[in-house]
C-alpha cells in the first residue's frame, strides 16, 4: 500500500516533455454540479498572481511557474520532491456551455469554478 501511494505521488507531479520546453503537471480534482464545474489543482508555492486560467476549446487551461524560495537558492538541496519551473494542465470539461470563470487560490490549491451559460449565482 506504501508502495503504491509512493508511486501515485511520484505520477501526480510528473515532468511532462515537448518539443518546444520541458513542464510539470499539477494533479486536480475535478466536479460537476447542477449549476457549475468546479476544479481544484494542487499548486503548493505558486505564486497565484503568476497563474492563467483560460478556456481554450473544450478543455481548461491552467498555467504558471513555480520558482524556487529563496532558501532552497542558498543551501544545499539533498531531497526534493515538489517539481520548479514551469507547469501546464490541459483539463477536458464536461459538454456543455461556460459562463463566467472565477477562481481563488488557498492553502496551495487553486480553485476554478465555471458557471454554466444560463445559471445566475
Amino acid at each position: 500500500m506504501l508502495a503504491r501511494a509512493d508511486r501515485l505521488h511520484r505520477e501526480a507531479f510528473r515532468p511532462v516533455t515537448s518539443p518546444r520546453t520541458a513542464y510539470w503537471e499539477p494533479p486536480i480534482d475535478l466536479l460537476e454540479t447542477a449549476s457549475d464545474v468546479q476544479i481544484v489543482a494542487a499548486l503548493p508555492g505558486v505564486d497565484p498572481s503568476g497563474v492563467q486560467v483560460f478556456i481554450d476549446g473544450d478543455a481548461l487551461m491552467i498555467t504558471g511557474r513555480r520558482d524556487p524560495s529563496p532558501g532552497m537558492r542558498r543551501g544545499v538541496i539533498h531531497h526534493m520532491e515538489l517539481p520548479q519551473g514551469q507547469f501546464a494542465r490541459r483539463v477536458p470539461l464536461p459538454a456543455g456551455h461556460y459562463g463566467r470563470i472565477d477562481w481563488q487560490a488557498e492553502n496551495g490549491c487553486l480553485t476554478v469554478t465555471l458557471r454554466k451559460a444560463g445559471q445566475n449565482r
